[in-house]
């Protein structure tokens, strides 16, 4: 492979990336609140990329209107999961909350299979994001460019409300004994609600960017790529915002290369990532930037 192949390589593999990286934070975000895997994270994903194609497609709306009311009905949604699937069960055993979190997912996925149909859908993508621009020999898709200006963005942000704010201490603050803090006058209902809402926004961002991506919907869209990016939230040590983001480059940047590098394993390519988790599992299940599992915080 030589220096430019390589760099084009690059540049695919940290589009990938980001987007394993803005769909991580979200499990993580839950995880270090809760301590619950949320399997209908990725479902919102696909919801979100519904919403924007039935927008555009359908009622012919412009396509930023389409996008922006994704996002918004994908946090919405979110916090009626938190609210209706999670807050009942948050002081049953872990394995309710995994059990209501996976049932969600299925409702959502035949929720939207019967109001939709299961005929994938083509997700019209705006004229602006078409064609590529070409630097020294070196073709950059302008959606390869977007995508991890948009995660920088979006991730900053997060990392704003985290760190940067009395929304982000309390939320840090839950994540590290949140009975303790409700005794403490903080209102944790409305903090984990924020949380769901923090999260389900940037799903719904990564489901738009997603499908621009993979333009074909249908309803299991979300499956794999929340999978991946559950792999990307323990490689890079769930409970862990930076590890989250991290753990979705690195596996970005791997499954490119790999297939770059061997294109006769194209077809293991998923393996190689539920393989790489396997691998974090048995070797440091907290991941690489992860703590011990009973410290994880946001």
């Amino acid at each position: 492979m030589d220096g430019l192949t390589l760099l084009q390589q690059l540049v695919n593999g940290l589009s990938l990336g980001s987007l394993y990286a803005l769909i991580a934070v979200g499990y993580t975000m839950v995880y270090g609140i809760l301590r619950l895997i949320n399997f209908a994270h990725g479902d919102l994903i696909m919801v979100a990329a519904y919403v924007a194609v039935m927008g555009v497609g359908l009622f012919s709306w412009p396509w930023p209107l389409a996008a922006g009311l994704a996002i918004l009905v994908t946090g919405l949604l979110g916090v009626i999961l938190e609210r209706a699937a999670y807050r009942p069960l948050r002081r049953a055993p872990r394995i309710s909350l995994l059990i209501s979190a996976i049932a969600a997912s299925f409702l959502l996925e035949n929720l939207v299979l019967v109001l939709a149909g299961g005929r994938p859908r083509a997700f019209p993508a705006p004229a602006w994001l078409a064609g590529s621009l070409e630097l020294g020999g070196l073709y950059l898709p302008r959606l390869s460019l977007v995508i991890p200006a948009v995660t920088a963005l979006s991730v900053g942000a997060l990392f704003f409300l985290v760190y940067g704010t009395a929304t982000g201490r309390a939320m840090r603050a839950i994540a590290a004994d949140w009975e303790t803090v409700s005794l403490m006058g903080v209102d944790v209902n409305r903090i984990i609600s924020l949380t769901f809402l923090t999260g389900s926004l940037l799903a719904g961002v990564g489901g738009t960017l997603w499908a621009l991506k993979y333009p074909q919907v249908n309803p299991f869209l979300g499956i794999l790529p929340g999978l991946k990016a559950f792999i990307a939230a323990v490689l890079g040590g769930i409970g862990n915002l930076a590890g989250a983001v991290a753990g979705g480059l690195i596996l970005g940047l791997l499954e490119v290369l790999i297939v770059a590098a061997f294109p006769t394993w194209a077809g293991y390519r998923d393996a190689v990532a539920f393989g790489l988790l396997i691998v974090i599992l048995l070797v440091r299940p907290t991941g690489l930037w992860g703590e011990s599992l009973e410290e994880e915080k946001l």
